[in-house]
C-alpha cells in the first residue's frame, strides 16, 4: 500500500482541509482490513473530494480506493453490473455502456467515486426517478474490526436499505452490485422562461416529462429549464458547452454592477431572455453530467415537493436583497422517494433546491440565512453539502434514524470511523 505522512488534504473547493498522520491507499482486501485494524483513527474514506462538508477530515488515517475500480461482473439477463465503489461515475458509464446497459439516472457531476456518490445518497432529476442508492442490488462492506460483511436485496432488503447511504461510518465500501437499463438515447431540450410562471405550475412542470429540472440566474427573473425524455431518434451533436463562460460572465457583472441591481437585472433578464434554445439527441452517457470548472461552495436542501415553489421564492427575495454578492445559479431538481433508511427522500417525494457561492468566497453567511428557509419547510440535508445540523435535528425528520444508528453500532463498535465531525452529526460520545 501507499502511504503518505502528514499529507495535507483538501476537497474540490478547497473550503475543507485536514493533516491526516497518513493517507493509505490500500492494494486489496486484506491491506484494507489490516488498516482498518491498526492504522490510527478515525479512519475516513475519501473519493474525489466532491463533498461540501467535512465528511473525510480526520487527524487519523485517510482512506483511498482508487485500487478498487473497474467492472467485475454483470449479468445481461438481469441487466445487472458489480464494480469496484472507487470507479469514477464517468469512466463507470462507459464501461456499462460496453455492456449494453445503462444508469437509469445521473446527477450533473460525473467526476465522484461511485461509492461516495452512494454514501451521500447522491441524485439527478425526475419524479419517478430515485438516487443512486435505490439501484442498490448487493453491497460488500468491511466492517470497523476489518471483517467483511456482504449484503444483497433478495436475502436482507432491511440491510441494503439500513446502510445503501451510509456516509462512510457503517464502513468501507468496497463493491457494489447495481440494477441498471439497458442503454438508451436521450432527447435533451433546453429553454428560458419566467421563473414566477415555473413556480406558479411547478408541480405540473416537475412531474410532466421523465427528467425536469432548471436553474433559476440570480437577479434575472428566468429559468433556465432543462428536460431529458429517451427516444429512438438519431443522434444529433451536442451544443458546445457554454456553463464556465456564463457563470463567468455572472461574476463579472456581479463585479460591476454590485451597487446597481435594477442594471445587473435588466442586463441577465435580457440575455438569458433571448438565449436561443437547445434541442438534440445523443447516448444517455453524453447527456447528464457537464464539466464544472469553475469551482464553489454549495447547500442543498430536500424538501417535500409540495413545498418547493414556497421555499425557493424565499430563497430567491433573500438572496436578491440581502445578498447581491451571490452569483452562482440556483439549481432545483425532483426525486422519486425510497426505502433507503439515511436517504433524504425517505418515503417523501421531494424538490431538491441547491444553493452555491464562489470559492473562495466566504458562503457562510449566505448558508446560514437560508437554512432556516429550508427547515422550516422540512427539508433535509445533502449529506454532501454545507448544512449545520446535527444528530437532534436530524433524528426529528428520519424516521428510520435510531434503527440506521444501531446498525451503526453493530457494524463499527469501536467507533473506528467516528471522526469529531461524525460524532457531532451521530451523537457518538468520544
Amino acid at each position: 500500500m501507499l502511504q503518505i505522512v502528514k499529507h495535507q488534504w483538501s476537497n474540490w473547493s478547497g473550503f475543507v482541509t485536514a493533516q491526516p498522520r497518513s493517507m493509505v491507499r490500500p492494494d486489496n482486501q486484506d491491506d484494507l482490513s489490516a488498516i482498518i485494524r491498526t492504522a490510527p483513527g478515525p479512519i475516513r474514506m475519501v473519493g474525489t473530494g466532491h463533498s461540501f462538508t467535512r465528511l473525510v477530515q480526520s487527524e487519523g488515517t485517510i482512506v483511498s480506493l482508487d485500487n478498487f475500480q473497474g467492472l467485475i461482473a454483470h449479468d445481461p439477463q438481469k441487466l445487472q453490473a458489480t464494480v469496484g465503489a472507487g470507479t469514477k461515475i464517468g469512466p463507470m458509464t462507459k464501461l456499462l455502456n460496453d455492456i449494453g446497459q445503462a444508469l437509469p439516472n445521473m446527477g450533473d457531476i460525473d467526476t465522484q467515486a461511485f461509492g461516495g456518490a452512494l454514501a451521500t445518497s447522491t441524485h439527478g432529476s425526475g419524479a419517478t426517478l430515485g438516487a443512486y442508492p435505490t439501484l442498490l442490488e448487493a453491497i460488500q462492506i468491511t466492517d470497523g474490526r476489518g471483517a467483511v460483511r456482504e449484503f444483497n436485496r433478495t436475502t436482507n432488503p432491511d440491510a441494503i436499505n439500513a446502510v445503501g447511504a451510509s456516509l462512510g461510518a457503517f464502513g468501507a465500501v468496497t463493491q457494489v452490485t447495481i440494477r441498471n437499463v439497458a442503454s438508451y438515447r436521450l432527447r435533451r431540450r433546453r429553454w428560458a422562461e419566467p421563473v414566477a410562471g415555473v413556480l406558479d405550475r411547478f408541480h405540473s412542470i416537475m412531474t410532466a416529462q421523465r427528467s425536469v429540472e432548471f436553474f433559476y440566474i440570480p437577479f434575472s427573473g428566468q429559468a433556465i429549464m432543462l428536460t431529458s425524455e429517451i427516444t429512438d431518434a438519431p443522434v444529433t451533436a451536442r451544443p458546445q458547452d457554454t456553463d464556465n463562460e456564463a457563470v463567468k460572465t455572472l461574476r463579472t457583472l456581479r463585479n460591476y454592477l454590485k451597487r446597481m441591481p435594477w442594471l445587473r437585472k435588466s442586463l441577465i433578464g435580457s440575455a438569458i431572455g433571448k438565449l436561443p434554445p437547445e434541442d438534440y439527441v445523443e447516448a444517455w452517457l453524453k447527456v447528464y453530467a457537464s464539466e464544472r470548472n469553475v469551482k464553489f461552495n454549495e447547500m442543498e436542501y430536500h424538501l417535500p415537493i409540495e413545498e418547493g415553489p414556497r421555499a425557493l421564492r424565499e430563497i430567491i427575495a433573500l438572496l436578491e436583497t440581502r445578498f447581491p454578492e451571490v452569483y452562482f445559479p440556483i439549481e432545483v431538481r425532483v426525486v422519486a422517494p425510497d426505502e433507503i433508511w439515511l436517504s433524504p427522500f425517505y418515503k417523501r417525494p421531494s424538490c431538491s433546491i441547491a444553493i452555491h457561492h464562489g470559492a473562495p468566497e466566504d458562503p457562510l453567511p449566505f448558508f446560514a440565512a437560508a437554512e432556516p428557509i429550508f427547515r422550516k419547510y422540512g427539508g433535509r440535508p445533502h449529506w454532501g453539502k454545507m448544512h449545520n445540523l446535527t444528530a437532534k435535528e436530524l433524528s426529528a425528520v428520519y424516521p428510520r434514524w435510531n434503527d440506521a444508528m444501531a446498525v451503526r453500532r453493530e457494524m463499527d463498535p469501536d467507533n473506528r470511523f467516528v471522526s469529531p465531525y461524525m460524532a457531532r452529526l451521530f451523537g457518538v460520545e468520544q
